[in-house]
Order: structure tokens, then C-alpha cells, then sequence
């Protein structure tokens, strides 16, 4: 749902930017309260991760592709301020280093893929934690609906935006109609490869998950051949009880995400469907396109995802995916770590969470 320069009109994006800039600022002041010695290490991880997905575009229907959007993953795993900065830097780093997305429409892609998907997914998905029984399958049961509503929220935010500043006379209900259809069907892709992620970190890590905070995973001894609960740090002696969830190495975590986002973008995506998404398909079909502009980045040597003068297209696409990755998790790491050194500065080193047991139930 990246949109090219040329679709909105110069006062509209100027407006959706000052938007796009105000939600930042506030994200980043947000940021430092949620970021700590979980989530810091976490935050960057995500960020290339969601650019690594976003290469893999999937058929939805009708010569129509679709790819994550990211805003609840980030949103659940490290909180929304936090998440809203990591959709936010994806989007930066393609549009200036693979000419995905217009320049001038940055703050219309933020607005749109980091705010609007980043806190409509959040509100969701905190209000059915609340009414729902705190367990794990009910957590990524969560997740998947708020990542499902988000996309088609996305696209009708699109809708509103075109309505107030599209540079062509195109029907708003025929682009609401059209959008709104096929994003409800990428809003499927999107919830799948959302609980997906969120159930595999809950599974190792539940002290991981931002949105998971509470849910810890017993520890398990097998006994006779079978699994029972370990005593409880309560129960065990002092030298026995196991290590605080907050103390426990990110390390394996963190690898095992950067090698998973390094293998997608490298390789996995050279699979992805060539078909346009679900943006593209709309635009060529009710001629939104017809204003649009060549993007300003369009030399880059990465430009749509290929290293110029590398003439194999799956070693090209392959080392530019590699390439994002790189600089995704660089410089996402890079601001993460400077906003949490900025709230130790401030408060002082951050107590640990509180952390307490809960139903395991399916």
C-alpha cells in the first residue's frame, strides 16, 4: 500500500507529513517509557523483520497481490509508540533506498501503514485482551483479528486521504469499494503471518511480547517420562529458583530473528508474487495512476529492490534484501538504544516489570 508521489495533491501531503512529524515526536517521547531491557533489544529486530515480510508479496485474488503491513505485529510485540517507529523506519528506508513509496507521499505512507494500522490494532487488540481469558492461544487469537481489522482500516484511511487530496476524478466509492475488498482479503495474509510471529515468540519468550505482559511460561521437568510444573521461586529453595524472565539472555532470540529476516529477504523472496498489490491493482484499474510521478530516488542502486550492474535477478533481489535488512536493523537498533540510554538518563535504570503467573489454558 506504498503510495507513489503524484497520487495526492502537494497541500494534502504537506498536511498528512506535519501529521506523519507530530506522531513521531510523540512516538519517540512515548517510546522511551515502553522501550526497556526487553523491548530495546527487541525493537530494532522488528523493524527489519516487518521490511524483510513486506518483500513477500502473496495472490489474493484476481491477478492481486498483497504484502504485511506490520503495524500490529510491532504494535503487540513492542508496544505502539515503539511500533509506530519501527513501521516508520521501514518506510523511510524504502523510500530512500528502493524507490518504494514517494518521497513526497512519506507522510501519507506513515500516516497511513504506521499510525493509522499501529493504533487501530493496538485499541483492538487491548480490548479483547480485557474481556478474553489471559491465556497465550487467546493472546495471538487477539492479535490475528486486530492485524486483520487493521489493513482494510488502512485502506479506508487511504480512501479519505485520495477523497480530501487525489490528483484525479475518480468515483470515492468506487476506490472505497475496490480498496476496501481486497484489503479485507491482504488483512487475512496479514493476521495469518501476525499470530504466526506473536505465537512463536509467546511460545519461547512470553516476557518478550509487549502485549503479553503477565503471561509467563512455566518451567516443565520431565519426571517418570512425564512433564510436570517446576517449583515455583516461591516454593524452591533461594539456590534453586530459576532466573527472573527479565534477566534471561535476548541473545538467541535476537540471532534467531536476524538469520529468519536475512533468509526471507534473501531468498524466500524471490518466490514472492510478481502480481501488483492490492494499491497498484486499484490504481491501474480506476486510473488513480494516472498523475503519478517518477520517484525521486528512482537512480538508486537499489532502486525496486536490485543492485544495479547485477545482471542475475535472484542475486540481485536477493543482496538488496540482504542489504535492507542490514540497514533496517542498524538503523532501527540505533535509535531504540538511543531513546532507552535517554530514559535511564533521565528516571534512572528501569525496575523490572512485575511479572505474574497465569492460565495456561487452551
Amino acid at each position: 500500500m506504498h503510495v507513489p508521489d503524484g497520487f495526492i495533491n502537494a497541500p494534502v501531503s504537506a498536511a498528512a507529513g506535519v501529521i506523519a512529524a507530530g506522531a513521531v515526536a510523540v512516538s519517540l517521547r512515548g517510546a522511551r517509557r515502553e522501550l526497556d531491557e526487553r523491548t530495546a533489544p527487541l525493537a530494532g529486530l522488528v523493524a527489519a523483520f516487518i521490511f524483510a515480510v513486506q518483500m513477500l508479496n502473496f495472490p489474493v485474488a484476481a491477478g492481486t497481490s498483497g504484502h504485511l503491513l506490520g503495524g500490529a505485529l510491532a504494535a503487540i510485540l513492542v508496544g505502539p509508540y515503539t511500533g509506530v517507529l519501527c513501521v516508520s523506519v521501514v518506510l523511510l528506508m524504502q523510500g530512500v533506498l528502493f524507490a518504494d513509496g514517494g518521497l513526497t507521499a512519506l507522510g501519507v505512507n506513515i500516516t497511513d501503514m504506521a499510525i493509522v494500522t499501529t493504533v487501530v490494532a493496538y485499541l483492538i487488540f487491548r480490548g479483547l485482551v480485557k474481556v478474553l481469558p489471559r491465556t497465550r492461544r487467546s493472546i495471538t487469537a487477539s492479535s490475528f483479528v486486530a492485524a486483520l481489522i487493521s489493513v482494510p482500516a488502512a485502506a479506508v484511511a487511504f480512501t479519505f486521504i485520495y477523497a480530501l487530496g487525489g490528483t484525479t476524478d475518480v468515483s470515492i466509492g468506487k476506490v472505497a469499494t475496490a480498496m476496501i475488498g481486497v484489503h479485507v482479503l491482504i488483512g487475512i495474509g496479514e493476521a495469518a503471518i501476525t499470530a504466526l510471529t506473536v505465537g512463536a515468540v509467546i511460545a519461547v519468550r512470553p516476557d518478550l511480547v509487549y502485549g503479553a505482559r503477565g503471561l509467563t511460561q512455566k518451567l516443565k521437568l520431565r519426571v517418570d517420562g512425564e512433564l510436570v510444573d517446576a517449583p515455583t521461586p516461591a516454593s524452591a529453595p533461594a539456590s534453586e529458583a530459576p532466573a527472573p524472565v527479565a534477566a534471561r539472555s535476548h541473545r538467541k532470540v535476537w540471532i534467531s530473528g536476524l538469520i529468519a529476516s536475512l533468509v526471507l529477504a534473501g531468498f524466500v523472496s524471490f518466490y514472492a508474487s510478481a502480481n501488483p498489490d492490492g494499491l497498484e491493482k486499484v490504481a491501474a484499474d480506476k486510473g488513480i495512476d494516472k498523475k503519478a510521478e517518477e520517484h525521486a530516488s528512482s537512480d538508486s542502486p537499489l532502486a525496486d529492490y536490485g543492485v544495479k550492474d547485477i545482471t542475475d535477478s535472484r542475486l540481485s533481489g536477493g543482496l538488496a534484501g540482504v542489504i535492507g535488512v542490514g540497514v533496517t536493523v542498524v538503523a532501527g537498533s540505533g535509535i531504540f538504544w538511543a531513546l532507552r540510554r535517554r530514559r535511564t538518563t533521565d528516571t534512572g535504570p528501569a525496575s523490572t516489570d512485575s511479572v505474574t503467573e497465569i492460565s495456561e489454558k487452551a
